[in-house]
């Protein structure tokens, strides 16, 4: 591991060295290419550092253990235990920055919130959770664009697709598709009864038209009238548009926009990205969990998160993880369990290194 730490620190050094030529600052494509290659190797470099400085001090103090004066030799071995442990974390973290990189984690996503069981109530919970995302999404700095949205009667969503671009957006968002459940009072229940309904969450990494190996010939277009709540919002035109790709007869339809053409690029969009999705699931069915399997039925049994609004409390299936700040999660802050699933993660890939 460490030759190969090495060899990182070396080429790092060199693409520094690169980056700062005057024929590389001339061709920004090269540029753009060199300092990528640069920013995902400063984090691994940065550490090895640290530990290298570590490790320089255990040296220095491991020395002092022969020195005549007892004091000093008993702060040397107080040193050193401190220094020990920083070392074996740091040793830790290094073996995490070298497992294999998910090649999806720089993309920007398509994410997709589906009311599941509980009627209107789930509706609304699904438009919690879009709240929910894009809270967290702004706090990161990520732009997001609704691409395809269908309202329920009581201001929830029966659905709603859109795409959150920003750094290392499908590496934060990729553990958060599953089942969602919540526990709570509904606005119309007039008993006081706790209602439990479920939402479905799907986080798939955004794909283009030629990611996805798209033949025009493979495609249908249907056109129709946008639907809408009455008066000068009803759209006159048919603007809304319906593709079907029939080979894997995966249908998006899209009326968001005024414009067909816009309309169109959405749903291609789309469409784009659950084809390149199912063909990841078909190619790594063993790794990647399937679209199907993220998402499961919507039933309230199958879920990977509880949200019980009596007790205040979110509770994350997968990791044991249970958090009394409900209020501030619906508000985006879910970074907590975004680190603990990345852990959980990280430490079955270790094991399977191992051959554990």
């Amino acid at each position: 591991m460490f030759a190969k730490l090495e060899n990182l620190e070396h080429r790092y050094a060199d693409l520094e060295v690169q980056l700062s030529s005057p024929d590389v600052l001339a061709d920004q494509e090269k540029y753009r290419k060199l300092a990528k290659a640069h920013a995902d190797l400063k984090e691994v470099v940065d550490v090895f550092k640290q530990y290298k400085e570590v490790q320089t001090g255990l040296a220095g103090n491991k020395e002092l253990l022969a020195d005549g004066d007892p004091e000093i030799r008993a702060m040397a071995q107080e040193e050193i235990k401190e220094l020990e442990a920083e070392a074996e974390r740091f040793e830790h973290e290094l073996t995490v920055l070298l497992l294999p990189k998910d090649p999806l984690d720089d993309k920007n996503i398509i994410l997709e919130i589906r009311a599941g069981t509980g009627g209107e109530e789930a509706a609304l919970f699904a438009s919690d959770l879009f709240r929910m995302y894009t809270r967290y999404a702004e706090s990161r700095g990520w732009k997001v664009e609704v691409m395809s949205a269908s309202d329920s009667d009581s201001g929830g969503y029966k659905e709603i697709i859109a795409l959150l671009a920003g750094q290392k957006a499908y590496s934060y968002l990729k553990y958060e598709a599953g089942t969602h459940r919540v526990q709570r009072v509904p606005a119309t229940e007039s008993q006081g009864r706790i209602h439990t309904s479920a939402a479905t969450v799907a986080i798939m990494p955004e794909a283009e038209e030629a990611d996805a190996n798209i033949r025009p010939e493979d495609l249908r277009y249907d056109v129709y009238r946008s639907s809408g709540p009455g008066g000068q919002s009803v759209n006159t035109t048919d603007s809304a548009v319906r593709v079907t790709h029939i080979p894997t007869g995966l249908v998006v339809a899209c009326q968001d926009e005024k414009s067909q053409h816009k309309n169109k690029a959405k749903a291609l969009k789309i469409l784009s990205s659950r084809i390149v999705q199912a063909e990841q699931e078909r190619l790594n069915a063993e790794h990647a969990e399937t679209r199907r399997a993220q998402v499961g039925s919507g039933d309230r049994s199958e879920r990977i998160r509880t949200y019980n609004f009596p007790q205040g409390r979110v509770t994350d299936h997968r990791v044991n993880l249970t958090l009394y700040k409900l209020d501030s999660v619906m508000e985006g802050d879910i970074q907590d369990f975004i680190n603990a699933l990345t852990t959980a993660a990280q430490t079955e890939a270790l094991k399977q290194q191992s051959g554990e």
